[in-house]
């Protein structure tokens, strides 16, 4: 009987680039003017697979000296026995936060490694629920005025096909409902219109907006209060006005976080974002929790990852096209996914998720 193949891991390795937004951005609760991305590396059989994750460029110490050196030697193409080995050796760092980010981008480059080493896209490898997933432009930052508002959001309506789009909202509660009405009037009456608040509302506060907006065709509040206020998530899916869907679930890093937002009915939709609850077989384990609970998943930002990844969810419903995101995958990827009459679609023709690197294009913003 022949044995099974082991291709083992030669060499993983990473690195973190800060890039400028184009713009101050805000949301409800905080500021910034750059985001990081941590890239990963590893090799086997002289293949290399990439993969990468939004988050602290700390994650690369992570990576480096806690993760690396629990997987060098082993088989690549075992992913499910590297993620629980990287798991434990992540325990006394704490899992949650920053080290599962590392851990995320450790798995995509293990499963873009397995893929390539099978010669084969990874939308090919894993179980295929659909050929191509929506995709809803996201953005509209608390920092931006009604005319770079309504021509951001009215431009993935108009110009890229979404039927759908997400604004911030919960800064300057005051001016809320006048910036939702400026979006619906810039995407027009047939676009759904989604708002994320970021938790900055208290209960009450959330559910006389939620009433707000509905007059102007709302159809999806996202995190209207804290994430952790299961109670009062549950308070606002039960009585926000019908239609409304009440979506959370981007700062879940590991399968009981899920879990428990599923157990207290806290959402109608269930979002997951890979680069934080563990990679490709993060992001699995929680579309197996949307399978079990019957709740449509929705991935967080990083479209040209969660392009292929949602199109493997049963569940799967869209995919955030969020505008930081977008365009530094754009701007340091071979292979990113652009939108395609409102949808992503990954590219079966390429070998692993079909990105690579542009290395020259990163330098300048190593960190």
């Amino acid at each position: 009987m022949p044995h099974a193949r082991i291709a083992r891991i030669e060499r993983v390795t990473s690195a973190a680039y800060r890039i400028p937004t184009d713009a101050p951005e805000s949301d409800g609760t905080i500021q910034w003017d750059s985001t990081t991305l941590v890239v990963v590396h590893l090799t086997a059989e002289q293949t290399t697979g990439v993969g990468y994750a939004y988050c602290s460029g700390a994650a690369t110490s992570i990576v480096d000296e806690v993760l690396a050196p629990c997987i060098r030697g082993t088989d690549a193409l075992a992913t499910t026995a590297r993620f629980d080995a990287m798991v434990r050796a992540a325990r006394n760092v704490g899992r949650p936060g920053v080290a599962a980010s590392a851990i995320s981008a450790v798995d995509v480059a293990l499963w873009d490694c397995k893929a390539r080493l099978l010669g084969v896209s990874l939308a090919a490898l894993l179980p295929a629920a659909r050929e191509r997933i929506a995709a809803y432009g996201s953005g509209g930052f608390t920092s931006y005025d009604d005319a770079r508002l309504r021509a951001q959001l009215g431009g993935w309506v108009h110009d890229d096909g979404c039927r759908a789009v997400k604004m911030k909202i919960g800064r300057e509660p005051w001016r809320d409902v006048d910036r939702v009405r400026a979006a619906r009037e810039a995407i027009g009456p047939e676009a759904e219109l989604y708002v994320d608040a970021n938790g900055a509302y208290e209960r009450k506060q959330a559910l006389r907006l939620a009433d707000a907006f509905a007059e102007l065709g709302v159809t999806w509040f996202e995190e209207p209060v804290s994430a952790d206020d299961h109670d009062g998530l549950r308070l606002l899916r039960d009585r926000a006005p019908a239609g409304m869907r009440i979506a959370v679930g981007e700062y879940g890093y590991e399968p009981f976080y899920f879990r428990r937002l599923l157990e207290a009915g806290a959402c109608d939709v269930l979002q997951a974002d890979a680069t934080r609850c563990g990679g490709v077989t993060g992001f699995l384990q929680v579309a197996a929790l949307a399978d079990a609970w019957n709740v449509p998943l929705s991935a967080h930002t990083a479209p040209s990852l969660h392009a292929t990844l949602c199109c493997a969810a049963g569940r799967g419903l869209n995919v955030e096209y969020f505008h930081d995101h977008a365009r530094i995958e754009h701007l340091l990827f071979a292979g990113a996914r652009a939108i395609e009459n409102g949808m992503l679609v990954p590219d079966r023709s390429a070998l692993g998720l079909g990105l690579e690197l542009r290395t020259d294009d990163a330098a300048p913003y190593a960190v």
